[in-house]
């Protein structure tokens, strides 16, 4: 009993209390193509649906990632009405999700993690559902905050000028516009995450593919991973070439794991001993 006692005193003195993770290009390599199929997906909509030329779309779509964080807050900010269910369902609900094949490997290294893990993700509900299911990773979180989540309909969902826009993916120059989508990279979707899922940003790691996701998670306090990257850029704490690369790069999240297996093993001998005496 008392060494369970130490052992819930170091977790309760760890370093992290919680590990977050974005879903696309970040549990799955960009390399899997889906992304590429998302992408592919925005542009139809833009032209079958938005009715915006075709020799303008691929353009544009680039442009409002880049100024808004994503194709669709930018949407929005620039004047496009339109149904946000029916956006999922064409961009998301129409992928080729059987691209994505379960992740035993990732699986086995976040079960192994005795510490709280939650899904951030700009994507809906429905799309986070699926990758999470065809990775084989559905059991391994213990909260998801999504677009719904960000989104709700009794939520306020004025997005302010408060997220870096880097340079050359070197250093922050400027700030992005406003949008009424809420949605990284901006500060007051990071802040309604930590609201919901009641996390401690100076306690919590966080996992992600894009540099301005990054850099606002860092002004907001958290410890940062860019992932995909073999190389630690402005505003990222860790970099990983793939999230396969986590205990490579941040074998302090196992110490904790270390010491628990030796104090089951030493409480083991210890009752062994004392049966055999």
């Amino acid at each position: 009993m008392e060494h369970e006692n130490k052992f819930q005193q170091q977790i309760a003195q760890s370093k992290y209390e919680c590990l977050l993770f974005d879903v696309d290009d970040t549990l799955y390599p960009l390399s899997s193509g889906l992304s590429a199929q998302c992408t592919k997906n925005i542009n139809e909509y833009m032209m079958n649906n938005l009715h915006i030329e075709e020799n303008k779309v691929s353009e544009l779509c680039a442009q409002l990632y880049r100024d808004y964080g994503t194709t669709m807050a930018g949407l929005c900010a620039i004047g496009y009405n339109y149904d946000h269910d029916e956006y999922h369902r064409f961009v998301h609900g129409r992928l080729p999700y059987e691209y994505l094949k379960p992740d035993l490997v990732l699986k086995s290294l976040l079960n192994s993690l005795p510490i709280r893990k939650v899904i951030f993700s700009n994507a809906n509900e429905a799309h986070v559902a699926e990758v999470l299911g065809r990775l084989g990773l559905e059991d391994c979180f213990d909260d998801v905050i999504c677009f719904e989540s960000l989104n709700s309909k009794n939520e306020t969902t004025d997005a302010t000028n408060s997220s870096v826009i880097e340079d050359n993916e070197d250093e922050p120059v400027g700030l992005l516009p406003k949008t009424p989508i809420v949605c990284k990279p901006f500060e007051n979707a990071f802040q309604q995450a930590f609201e919901m899922a009641k996390i401690n940003p100076d306690k919590t790691l966080f996992f992600d593919d894009s540099l301005r996701n990054i850099q606002t998670a860092k002004l907001m306090g958290l410890t940062t991973v860019l992932v995909g990257s073999s190389q630690r850029k402005y505003g990222a704490d860790y970099a990983l070439e793939s999230i396969h690369n986590i205990k490579e790069a941040l074998p302090e999240l196992w110490e904790l794991v270390n010491k628990s297996t030796d104090v089951s093993r030493s409480r083991k001998v210890a009752i062994e001993t004392y049966v055999n005496a």
